[in-house]
């Protein structure tokens, strides 16, 4: 009997865009075990020779030029999203694409990144393809880039974006509001004891957690840390500085006498163990990251968020009340303090993570999925 296969595509370009693709799968594994899912990178698979280099570029110009990335953010969000050199780039990425969806014979195709649901929507256009195709908005917000004429369903994390897409043209019908899906890890109870021996912490002393995605952006500034220590009680730091080992090097020089009790890694699969352990995430806005810190009930401090869809997340995550904004080393550590120095506040934001219904998100998608799939063609 021949199995059905689901084809899920993500982009290496920030780490959410595979944690939701990876998520998915999970839920999949967990729930549809006789489904067989296929995970691919898309840049990788269609431009096998230049996706190092496009890689390298991308993540350079966002660490180096983020006002650069900002600009060109903010002038394709209404108007076209795809520059010619992007959509030549994409097109000669078709017909790898579409000799892996000959190979795979997907039922279905899920998107957790722009360029793989432009790809799926230009080769529907042509006609190359009839398979029915979701797109994963991994974003607290809505972008021009996501939204393609031949998507059959879009999955997105809040009613906001679903209202934003609805002003853009799409029907209620193709937009379901499940939250952004996060692996099965991040929806469970941990005794918080347990994991702060494993990890050498002590369980009564505030834990702040620290990172910036799987790049290790945040924090390459020395006034970050110079901040830190100016905090008036000793505080538990784990940082986690991603694929960057020169910052963790760094790091590891500059808290040599820190007054602080530090724990310093790279790119961790248990992040969410560290999630259990913390009082507050000092962090970037990702939508994935955040969406994940929501799922673990974990208060949120937001610190240098890039221009673009990270400010934007910000804005909504402070509105929402799950998370506060730092402007600036000064403010980072006056709010750092002001939120170990009142529980209360911790404790309201807790509240407001639980009525985000986020640790099922992967699940719902899936139902969401799976009734796309059912769908008769017309």
């Amino acid at each position: 009997m021949k199995r059905d296969k689901i084809l899920i595509l993500f982009g290496n370009y920030g780490d959410g865009h595979r944690q939701a693709a990876y998520a998915i799968r999970k839920a999949m594994r967990m729930h549809l075990p006789h489904v067989e899912s296929v995970v691919l990178d898309f840049m990788k698979w269609t431009h096998p020779y230049l996706h190092s280099i496009a890689h390298y570029v991308f993540m350079q110009g966002v660490k180096k030029f983020p006002y650069v990335y900002g600009y060109f953010y903010e002038k394709t969000r209404e108007g076209n999203p795809y520059p010619r050199v992007l959509k030549t780039f994409n097109i000669f990425g078709l017909n790898r694409i579409l000799k892996l969806i000959q190979k795979v014979q997907p039922s279905i195709v899920i998107s957790t990144f722009p360029l793989a649901a432009a790809a799926m929507s230009q080769l529907k256009s042509l006609g190359l393809t009839d398979c029915r195709t979701v797109t994963v908005i991994t974003d607290h917000t809505d972008h021009r880039s996501w939204i393609h004429p031949n998507t059959d369903q879009y999955i997105v994390g809040s009613n906001p974006v679903r209202l934003a897409l609805r002003e853009l043209g799409i029907a209620d019908t193709q937009i379901a509001v499940t939250g952004i899906p996060v692996r099965p890890e991040f929806t469970k109870s941990y005794k918080r004891e347990q994991l702060a021996a494993k990890h050498g912490l002590q369980e009564n002393v505030p834990t702040v957690l620290l990172m910036g995605g799987g790049a290790g952006i945040i924090g390459e500034g020395k006034a970050t840390f110079k901040a830190l220590e100016a905090l008036p009680e000793p505080v538990q730091f784990i940082i986690v500085c991603g694929h960057n080992q020169k910052l963790k090097q760094r790091l590891e020089e500059k808290f040599k006498t820190s007054k602080h009790r530090v724990i310093l890694t790279g790119y961790v699969s248990h992040i969410h163990e560290f999630m259990a352990i913390a009082d507050i995430m000092i962090t970037k806005s990702g939508g994935v990251t955040t969406s994940e810190a929501i799922a673990m009930e974990l208060p949120m401090l937001l610190y240098k968020s890039l221009p673009g869809q990270e400010e934007e997340n910000a804005k909504f995550l402070v509105e929402a009340g799950v998370a506060m904004q730092a402007e600036d080393p000064l403010d980072l550590v006056r709010k750092l303090e002001f939120l170990l120095e009142n529980p209360n506040w911790l404790s309201c934001m807790k509240d407001r993570s639980r009525q985000f219904h986020t640790k099922l998100a992967a699940f719902h998608a899936l139902d969401i999925i799976f009734q796309t799939k059912a769908e008769v063609r017309i």
